[in-house]
């Protein structure tokens, strides 16, 4: 853990989205110097499904040892944002530092994005931080050291970040694109940074996304938290980056990333937007499993080619046996946790469409159409399918690899990976 150093000590941050998750994270961290906290969120009302207001936010950070302001703000309406800025310049004194950490998501493609998600993805993500930075510069440029800082990733245009969530991508990149403009057009004056995790962090969103048991394959919000204490604490000529939590905190001398793991020890989900290098250990690890696959079966004890009669009778197709086993070891469980109905569309030699029923009482899987219209379509070839029931490549890592096509409900994509877990033992 990044230790506090005082420097935040009279600061005024204007965070964006810190009722609860990583800017409510950053700012306790920012807290524990004495620094001041505009909350400028919209959660006043307790959320039926998501934890903490505006106001359990201030107490939080009351008590770690800051001074907090809730000002309740939904970034898409400009207005809110003008008067929760005047609100803090007026309580304050003036402000320090910009943190726009509200943003929207929805993981679909071009066709299933409805235009009322495509707006909310551009207003919050893009019109928003556009905004909110543009309604506080004229005060950062007032500071003795301002920073704004993007929650927001490099901008990577590998075709795969883009095709299969166009919009959200495009959105979050837009709110790069400006920490690259305001960067250089405020050179000298605001530091302008974004930064992004390497892996997933555990929030409520996170959870709602992924369903129970997620949270193991994250990180905890401390990680984007000491990430952005060291950002903020930089002179204002550490501008223009694009940082990752782990590579930066690793430059600082953080060697134990244990203490950030909700379960240490356990795999991590790799974040989008990052091309990162356990894509590609996965992949050579499947290559050399491929070749040794390959390899048994075409010889024999000494090298010799192995005879295809001395095989039992034909046995099922990898697919069609993967679905038989699948079919085994259902269990009311399963279908009580899952409730979902998934589609597979395969391609290659073993193709067509395949089906798992997880609803319906008892559950069922099999060759065709499912019983009930699928809440999940996923399309991948027929090899990349066996691999992904028997654990030789995650699920996470297909979609990001865009090997697997998601249409439909995410969360329930996501419970399915759990489900995986569970029955790779037996397939």
């Amino acid at each position: 853990m990044l230790p506090n150093t005082g420097k935040l000590a009279g600061c005024t941050l204007f965070i964006t989205g810190a009722s609860r998750g990583i800017g409510k994270a950053i700012a306790l961290k920012a807290a524990k110097d004495g620094a001041n906290i505009v909350i400028a969120a919209k959660t006043a009302e307790p959320h039926p499904t998501l934890p903490g207001t505006i106001y359990t936010a201030a107490a939080e950070i009351e008590a770690a040892g800051g001074k907090a302001l809730p000002c309740v703000v939904n970034v898409r309406e400009e207005q809110q944002i003008v008067n929760a800025v005047e609100k803090a310049v007026k309580t304050f004194g003036g402000i320090d530092i910009l943190v726009n950490n509200a943003s929207a998501i929805s993981l679909t493609g071009t066709l299933e994005t409805e235009t009322k998600k495509v707006n909310l993805m551009m207003d919050v993500n893009v019109r928003g931080t556009y905004l909110t930075s543009k309604t506080c510069l004229p005060h950062l440029r007032k500071s003795r050291n301002p920073h704004i800082l993007n929650l927001s990733p490099p901008m990577n245009l590998n075709p795969m970040w883009f095709k299969n969530h166009c919009a959200y991508t495009i959105s979050k990149y837009g709110m790069s694109m400006c920490v690259l403009g305001m960067a250089e057009e405020f050179r000298g004056e605001v530091a302008v940074n974004a930064l992004w995790p390497k892996t997933a962090i555990h929030t409520a969103a996170m959870d709602m996304l992924g369903g129970s048991g997620i949270e193991k394959q994250c990180r905890k919000t401390d990680i984007l938290a000491d990430a952005a204490y060291c950002i903020l604490t930089k002179p204002k000529s550490f501008t223009g980056n694009f940082i990752i939590d782990e590579v930066l905190l690793r430059e600082e001398g953080i060697k134990d990333f244990d203490v950030y793991a909700i379960a240490p020890g356990h795999p991590l989900i790799p974040d989008f937007f990052l091309d990162v290098e356990t894509d590609m250990t996965a992949m050579k690890h499947e290559r050399y499993e491929e070749k040794q696959l390959s390899g048994s079966q075409q010889e024999g004890p000494g090298g010799a080619a192995a005879k295809t009669e001395s095989a039992p009778a034909k046995a099922l197709s990898p697919v069609a046996e993967t679905f038989r086993v699948i079919q085994g070891a259902m269990s009311e469980e399963h279908v009580r946790t899952t409730q979902g109905v998934f589609q597979f569309e395969l391609s290659g030699e073993e193709g067509g469409t395949w089906y798992i029923d997880l609803k319906t009482k008892g559950g069922s899987a099999g060759s065709g159409k499912p019983p009930m219209t699928a809440d999940v379509v996923m399309s991948m070839s027929s090899g990349d399918f066996v691999k992904m029931f028997t654990g030789k490549l995650k699920p996470t890592l297909a979609f990001m690899s865009g090997k697997l096509r998601i249409k439909g409900n995410m969360a329930l994509a996501i419970k399915l990976e759990k489900m995986l877990t569970q029955l790779n033992s037996k397939l």
